[in-house]
């Protein structure tokens, strides 16, 4: 078996995109090491996050796709509330926080009800994508994706686009500034490829136009 770390995503539209990609260049400002939004780094609002074996990808997202395309319409619209951070030593992830409706709640089931007979709890650093820059994933990644299913999902599940990377205290005056909440909508779902920090990295699959 060769597991693959894998993310169902929403690709949000091109309003939240440039948003997003303001606040990653505010965030690159403070710390340059940090990944930019490019073609190695997808803006994304995650869905649901597993490892799949290598050889049943193609598979798996056709099934994801049907079965997204049988479920009918999906309101794919909702809207950022704020800023989150999470700390990992001296930098910290940052990101929008974006309300979870109950469509988002329903689509994430149907995703998980098509893939988990895909899934695998065997993945390693080596699923994911390789960093740009060399070096090992790290263990909190691995971590997120093997617990995803089981701890972030339904009530637990809490949608959001990752913004960047910082050094704890510029991130902390960001969260301080005044949040004007916009509404998100999804234009597509994708599958990809995961890379350190959770980055949607490698395209792998589009699955549905939204």
């Amino acid at each position: 078996m060769d597991p693959i770390a894998v993310n169902v995503l929403m690709d949000p539209d091109a309003g939240t995109i440039a948003l997003a990609r303001a606040l990653n260049d505010r965030l690159r400002s403070d710390f340059p090491k940090g990944f930019a939004f490019d073609s190695n780094h997808a803006p994304h609002v995650t869905l649901v996050q597993c490892f799949i074996d290598r050889e049943k990808i193609a598979e798996a997202a056709h099934v994801v796709s049907a079965a997204l395309q049988a479920a009918g319409p999906v309101n794919w619209r909702s809207k950022a509330t704020g800023l989150y951070a999470l700390s990992d030593g001296k930098l910290g992830l940052a990101g929008i926080v974006i309300a979870p409706t109950d469509d988002f709640r329903r689509a994430q089931l149907r995703v998980i009800d098509a893939i988990s007979p895909f899934t695998t709890p065997e993945g390693t650093a080596a699923a994911f994508a390789p960093r740009l820059g060399g070096g090992e994933i790290g263990q909190a990644t691995v971590d997120y994706v093997k617990g995803f299913i089981t701890a972030r999902t339904g009530q637990n599940y809490n949608a959001h686009l990752t913004v960047g990377i910082g050094t704890n205290d510029f991130i902390d005056a960001l969260k301080a500034e005044p949040f004007k909440s916009f509404p998100v909508q999804a234009v597509s779902l994708s599958l990809y490829q995961l890379g350190d920090y959770g980055v949607a990295q490698k395209k792998l699959h589009h699955l549905h136009d939204c």
